[in-house]
């Protein structure tokens, strides 16, 4: 059973999208665009729209400029059909050189997509915002930060479904912000340097 809809319809029970778009917030509490959510529901936009519109009026949703975020402390999720991803998982990391200016390349990333990745958005519960990906027709998320002059790609997907493409799509990102990175926009000086630093893999626990 499934709540796709065709154009211009939903169910008579509009609160079964409701429920469904804040249980998704819940699981991204972060900003997240409208297309985002959409591929995340995998619901017609029309009906998406008249949900978010519903959950605005009703003060449990607020839009941004740059999507959609839940506001309401008290809206939890009435039940639960989907696993949530494990927290950010490192794959690999860019020490930034002196002059090097991240912050400009974080603004032109967000909100594109690169090959197999999908926008989805801000997450913002940190000092410094992640901007967040999902696979194509993979269960997992991909992130970029910038943390104390290092930027950062991690993948977030759950323990019983991770897919070898999304440390693969990780390294696509950060192959594209580090693009962005070697024009001279994005330099207070000539001669800066970023290097690579893949990260090992998280430790089992046995010796």
């Amino acid at each position: 059973m499934t709540d796709l809809q065709s154009p211009g319809t939903e169910p008579a029970d509009g609160s079964r999208l409701d429920d469904r778009v804040v249980r998704a917030l819940t699981q991204f509490p972060g900003r997240v665009a409208f297309n985002g959510l959409r591929r995340t529901l995998g619901v017609h936009p029309e009906s998406l729209a008249r949900a978010l519109r519903r959950l605005e009026r009703y003060g449990v949703v607020e839009r941004t400029s740059e999507g959609y975020r839940l506001v309401a402390e008290d809206a939890k999720p009435s039940r639960s059909g989907r696993k949530v991803p494990e927290g950010p998982r490192p794959v690999a990391e860019v020490q930034l050189a002196p002059g090097t200016r991240p912050g400009e390349v974080l603004r032109q990333m967000a909100g594109r997509w690169f090959g197999s990745l999908r926008w989805v958005g801000l997450d913002d519960r940190s000092q410094e915002p992640r901007l967040v990906w999902s696979l194509r027709n993979g269960p997992g998320r991909i992130s970029l930060e910038v943390r104390e002059d290092v930027l950062r790609v991690a993948v977030e997907e759950p323990q019983d479904r991770r897919d070898p493409r999304s440390e693969e799509a990780a390294y696509e990102l950060l192959a594209h912000a580090l693009e962005r990175l070697r024009s001279p926009d994005h330099r207070e000086g000539p001669g800066q340097v970023a290097y690579l630093a893949p990260l090992p893999p998280p430790s089992t626990g046995e010796n």
